[in-house]
This record gives C-alpha cells, structure tokens and sequence, in this order.
C-alpha cells in the first residue's frame, strides 16, 4: 500500500495565493514585494485631475489591491508598507510624482496599506477564485481606502465631511466599479488557466 500524496493542482492547497505558486524562497518573496510596491507606485502615474477635488483618479488603488490579493496578507502588506515608506521618504512615486505625507491624498495611501491585507487575507480563503468574491472582495477593499481616506481629506483640507465626500469619494465610485469589474475578470480568469 503506497504511502505518497497524490499531487495537487494549483490553486487546491489551502491558504494559497497566486504568488504562492512561483518557488518558495526568500529572493521570490523579496523580489515580490519590491516588485508589488513599484507596480504601485507605476500605476500612480496614471492620473487625471478630477475637477474640484485634490484627489486624482489613479490606477494605485486597483494596483494595491491587486498586490494585495495576488500576494497574499504578509507580502502585500509589505509591499504597500515599502511603497508608503519609500514615498514618504521623497521617491515622488505617489499620484502625479508626488511624495511626503503633506498630501491630502496621503490617508487613501494608508489606506491601500490596510486594504490590501484584508484582501490578501480573504485571497487565502479563496476570495479571488470566483467572479463574485473577487467582486465582494475588490468592494470591500476599496471601501477601506476610503474609510481612512476621506477622513484623512477632511482633516488635512479642513472640510466638512460631507465636502470630503463630495470631493474624495463620490466622484470616483464609477472608476472603482470598473476596476473591481476588470479585477473579476483578471484574477478568476488567473486561477482557471492554471489550474488547467
């Protein structure tokens, strides 16, 4: 009677995200993270002025969430820690080559640090593996960058809160819901090829 463990497929182990499928080591681990927080900071170029508000629309926050999820809590985290640290050091790497925690936009970074580790960790209870819990969990990401971000437009602008909704949150609900709807698409799709 054998003894061996049949093989399994990826994306069948428990607790697994995408990242989890490249080879284990600490280069593939570091060079996750490095690569995660310059996806970010890329996609932060992405900007266009969003009239009557100091917050652009970037692709920062898909690219946080999609680090978030793609690397799982630990490395996501960190990924989004290297990008906020290196930032507030001077790479002008946020929206527009900004830099520093100045910014009124500085909170929806903090708050992309908190989002992708609650979406890493509910990809390693399989969130990402289907349209709707990808879809659930790209909504709930994108709620907790503006949970701390609007807040933190309103204090640093001194508006009121319902201004800072007005200018930090409602003119970007549309933009969200079409990178939640390309994340439904991307990481779903992402699993099925390679489980094939």
């Amino acid at each position: 009677m054998s003894t061996a463990a049949a093989p399994t497929r990826p994306g069948t182990r428990p607790g697994e995200v995408l990242a989890d499928l490249l080879p284990a080591s600490r280069v593939r681990d570091t060079a996750l993270v490095l690569g995660g927080a310059a996806l970010t900071g890329l996609a932060a170029q992405i900007s266009l002025p969003v009239p009557g508000s100091p917050v652009p629309v970037t692709g920062q926050t898909f690219a946080a969430l999609l680090v978030g999820t793609a690397l799982g809590t630990r490395r996501g985290f960190l990924s989004l820690a290297v990008y906020a640290l290196v930032g507030m050091a001077g790479v002008p790497w946020f929206a527009g080559g900004g830099s520093g925690t100045a910014a009124p936009s500085f909170g929806y970074i903090l708050g992309m640090l908190l989002a992708a580790t609650v979406v890493g960790a509910l990809a390693r209870r399989g969130a990402d593996r289907s349209v709707l819990r990808t879809a659930g969990t790209m909504l709930l990401g994108e709620a907790i960058i503006y949970a701390i971000g609007v807040p933190y437009l309103a204090l640093a602008t001194g508006m009121s809160a319902s201004a800072a909704i007005a200018a930090g949150l409602t003119p970007f609900l549309i933009g969200d819901a079409l990178k939640a709807a390309l994340a439904m698409g991307v990481l779903p799709t992402a699993w099925k090829f390679l489980n094939r």
